[in-house]
C-alpha cells in the first residue's frame, strides 16, 4: 500500500537549475545508454536528477528493468518519485555508474563533494567497470582547485586533530561548513562534518595523503580514476 498525498510525489530538484538546456541535451545522453537488466550507480546533481526523470521515461514506455544504487538521500528520494526501482551495493554491483564534478582537469581529475555526498560517490565510482561524469563546459579547469576548495568529510571528534593535521601542506584557508537553515555546521548523511579547504596547489599524491589522516572519512578529490567525460557537446 502506498502513502496518499507523500510529499515524495511532487519533489523536484529545484527551480533554478543552470544551464538547463544543456543538462537536459546530456540527461537524454545518459538515459540512451540505458540497457535492460542494469543496474546503475547514481551520484549526485542535477544533471543527474534530470537524467534520472529520462530514464524513468523509458523504464515506463518500454517496460525496462533497471535498479538504481543512489549515492545520496536525494537520489533515493527522486527515485522513489519516479517509481524507480532502488538497490544497493550491498546487494548488487553496478554495471556502470553516472555523476556530476564540480570541476574537471584536462586529466579528467576531479572535485566533487559541494553535496556533500562524496564518500558515497567515490565508493559507486570504485565499484563500477565504467564511470561516466557529466560535466558542462563550465565545470572544465587549467588547474583543481580554481573556483571550489576540496571538501573532506571528518569524523566530528577528529576535527581539531585533522585541522592541525592538514597545516603540513600548503592549504590556503580552513572553513567548516556551515548548514543554511539550520544552526551550526552541516552533518552528512554519515553522521560527520565536513572542511572546506583551498590549497594554494594540488598535486597527484594529495587524495591518499589526506586519507592517510586519522579522522578523514573522504575527501572530494578524485585523482587517476578510470572515467569518461559526457559534456553533451558530442
Amino acid at each position: 500500500m502506498k502513502w496518499e498525498d507523500s510529499f515524495l510525489e511532487s519533489f523536484e530538484w529545484g527551480n533554478n537549475i543552470i544551464n538547463k538546456d544543456r543538462k537536459l541535451k546530456i540527461a537524454d545522453k545518459i538515459a540512451s545508454m540505458v540497457s535492460d537488466g542494469n543496474v546503475v550507480g547514481a551520484g549526485s546533481g542535477s544533471t543527474v536528477y534530470l537524467a534520472l526523470k529520462q530514464i524513468a521515461k523509458r523504464i515506463k514506455d518500454e517496460s525496462l528493468n533497471i535498479l538504481i544504487i543512489p549515492s545520496s538521500r536525494e537520489i533515493s528520494m527522486a527515485c522513489i518519485q519516479l517509481n524507480i526501482p532502488q538497490t544497493t551495493l550491498l546487494a548488487h554491483k553496478p554495471d556502470w555508474t553516472f555523476d556530476g564534478a564540480d570541476e574537471v582537469d584536462q586529466d579528467y581529475n576531479l572535485i566533487k563533494g559541494r553535496g556533500g555526498a562524496m564518500f558515497r560517490e567515490k565508493l559507486l565510482i570504485a565499484s563500477s567497470p565504467s564511470t561516466y561524469i557529466i560535466a558542462d563546459p563550465s565545470k572544465m579547469v587549467k588547474k583543481l582547485g580554481t573556483h571550489f576548495p576540496v571538501p573532506i568529510e571528518i569524523f566530528p571528534e577528529a576535527l581539531t586533530h585533522v585541522e592541525q593535521s592538514l597545516k603540513q601542506f600548503p592549504v590556503k584557508e580552513f572553513n567548516l561548513r556551515i548548514a543554511q537553515k539550520k544552526d551550526g555546521p552541516v552533518i552528512t548523511e554519515n553522521g560527520n562534518l565536513i572542511l572546506d579547504v583551498w590549497f594554494d596547489e594540488i598535486h597527484g599524491y594529495l587524495e591518499s595523503a589526506i586519507k592517510a589522516i586519522t579522522g578523514v572519512i573522504e575527501s572530494g578529490l578524485f585523482m587517476h580514476y578510470n572515467v569518461q567525460l559526457i559534456t553533451g557537446d558530442d
